[in-house]
């Protein structure tokens, strides 16, 4: 009687452990969700102040492009100045697509280098950072694209030689996740077409 006691015990035992054991929950492991609409919810972050560039930064700036201006007008070298990157990025205030003061200046540059090779195509790129959703940052990229392309066209570059295309968050120039690195994102990209 005994036997059967502790058996039967041992057997319930065994069952009840069984039975928690088939129970127990399976943890699901999901990737991180995306933000989606971050942008529309993130308040701007106070910048600080830009300092301005030292004096000797910009007189190097100014002798390259004077370099550049001068190879460009070379015979038999069109557009090939240019496919060196002489063309520089413009940059855009969050959640912005009208060009600033500074952009003016180096699209100013850059339609002189251009004018000096009429017949090279661009492709301007519209660039953003990863704040907001997909579909947002795509039509910010588009905008700030055309930003670019309509300044160089009242510049004087032919419409023909333009075109855009916008990347938004999908190409960044920096992969931080902080303000520094969403400034350099926030941009438009000239790049020479063959």
């Amino acid at each position: 009687m005994k036997t059967v006691r502790g058996c039967v015990g041992l057997m319930v035992s065994v069952c009840l452990i069984s039975l928690a054991a088939g129970c127990a929950k399976k943890v699901k492991t999901e990737p991180p969700i995306a933000p989606q609409a971050a942008e529309e919810v993130a308040k701007p972050v106070e910048k600080p102040a830009e300092q301005p560039a030292a004096p000797a930064e910009e007189e190097a700036k100014k002798g390259e492009l004077e370099k550049t201006l001068t190879k460009a007008e070379e015979p038999g070298i069109e557009g090939a100045v240019l496919e060196s990157s002489a063309l520089k990025d413009v940059n855009f205030e969050f959640d912005r697509s009208d060009l600033t003061d500074k952009a003016r200046e180096i699209l100013n540059a850059n339609a002189e280098l251009l004018k000096k090779s009429p017949g090279v195509k661009i492709q301007i790129e519209g660039h953003c950072d990863e704040r907001g959703s997909n579909s947002y940052n795509l039509a910010l990229g588009e905008r700030r694209a055309a930003s670019v392309r309509d300044y160089l066209i009242s510049l004087g570059i032919p419409a023909d030689n333009i075109s855009t295309i916008s990347y938004g968050e999908e190409k960044p120039l920096d992969p931080g996740h902080n303000e520094e690195a969403w400034a350099k994102n926030r941009r438009a990209h000239i790049v020479i077409l063959p």
